[in-house]
């Protein structure tokens, strides 16, 4: 199996630091921060990566038609002093396509709807400016980035809890605002 660098890279420095502190609920939406990001003044960094697969709820891909057997991607999420910046990855899915992506409230599981819905920082804004929109458009080998700056920082008490990859473009106004076709893969965020 290959193994793209930007997979390599994250999972050395994952290695290096040893395991992740668990995390847990703490309600509808909510995720607690990982054991130390309260202490660090607000700072939030959260960062997953890997292979979409069917039998892992951390990692899956819900349509194979979009989203192939192969397909990875990474995010990594960095907030403090008042600022947000959320960085995407993707390999192998389809070339040449658009796909709509966002952060949601809860972390991915057996069904796309259990994710919940999307992280909002002023709850019922459905705009970029209070949702993590991450949309990007696939290259010839099926590889695609993105990035979103928001300018609030994240509440260590109420973080996100996965990203979620759907399929089409996010329709960024009129009453369909913030939708994005069907949901084809999640990763939850650690």
């Amino acid at each position: 199996m290959r193994v793209p660098a930007f997979l390599l890279v994250l999972l050395a420095a994952a290695g290096c630091a040893g395991s992740p502190p668990p995390m847990h609920a703490e309600g509808p939406g909510e995720r607690a921060a990982p054991a130390g990001a309260a202490a660090q003044a607000g700072e939030v960094n959260l960062s997953s990566a890997g292979e979409f697969t069917t039998n892992d709820t951390g990692v899956i891909a819900y349509d194979r038609t979009l989203v192939p057997e192969g397909a990875q991607v990474s995010v990594t999420v960095e907030s403090s002093a008042g600022a947000t910046r959320t960085s995407l990855v993707a390999e192998g899915l389809l070339p040449g396509r658009h796909y709509g992506a966002h952060l949601h409230a809860k972390p991915c599981g057996g069904k796309p709807d259990d994710a919940g819905p999307h992280y909002q920082h002023h709850p019922g804004q459905i705009t970029p400016a209070s949702e993590v929109w991450l949309d990007f458009t696939t290259d010839a080998d099926g590889a695609g980035r993105s990035t979103a700056k928001q300018d609030w920082a994240f509440d260590p008490a109420r973080l996100p809890g996965s990203l979620v990859i759907h399929a089409k473009p996010t329709v960024t106004s009129g009453p369909q605002a913030g939708t994005a076709g069907d949901r084809v893969a999640c990763l939850t965020l650690r």
